[in-house]
């Protein structure tokens, strides 16, 4: 959710133990992205890095490309994704994230708002430095809110890993690298040369 002047109701830093909601999140004017995961706020105030935006582009076009005027729809950051667990009251959902890419096959899970419901798919792009949200709490609420698939990806290292649920959990995928051709287990008949995705982003 991109922000304009900050809130002068809502100073920062946030508080390390305050816990909000999406109806909270709504009222914010502030700069920068932010997400809300289990109440907590994580913001991002700078801008993601070129090459982080170079792999966006590489793998959210195959995939539109691949779904195009199908049911499933592809989206990029800034897009919220309301992840309820249990009421689907904005008072009472704390968990608001901005995947990199996501693609929803469920339309009855979009609204203007966004997407409320779990993604059948979510990229995620590292970026330099602590990658813990992405790594661990992200991963924890989109194992929870039931995910299918969530890729994640190092542009510094070129790598890529696939975790896909299976009976409620995440297994992961061996480590993906240039060379390899990823297929998706939740888009059929779907594949990314990784080649293609990593040899452009210079």
């Amino acid at each position: 959710m991109e922000k304009g002047e900050k809130n002068s109701q809502l100073e920062e830093p946030f508080s390390e133990c305050g816990r909000y909601t999406y109806a909270d999140y709504l009222t914010w004017e502030i700069d920068g992205m932010v997400e809300l995961i289990k109440g907590k706020v994580f913001r991002q105030p700078s801008a993601p890095k070129r090459i982080h935006q170079e792999i966006s582009r590489e793998v959210s076009m195959p995939l539109y490309n691949y779904l195009d005027r199908g049911t499933c729809q592809v989206y990029v950051a800034p897009f919220d994704v309301r992840l309820p667990f249990g009421s689907k009251k904005n008072e009472d959902i704390t968990t608001v994230v901005q995947p990199d890419i996501c693609v929803i096959c469920d339309p009855g899970k979009l609204d203007d708002a966004g997407c409320i419901g779990a993604p059948d798919l979510v990229v995620e792009i590292l970026s330099p430095g602590d990658n813990r949200k992405e790594l661990k709490d992200k991963y924890e609420v989109y194992q929870e809110s039931g995910v299918k698939e969530y890729w994640v990806i190092q542009p510094e290292t070129q790598n890529f890993l696939i975790y896909t649920l299976h009976h409620g959990y995440y297994k992961a995928s061996k480590l993906y690298t240039t060379g390899d051709v990823i297929e998706s287990s939740c888009i059929k008949g779907f594949k990314l040369d990784l080649d293609e995705v990593f040899d452009r982003v210079k």
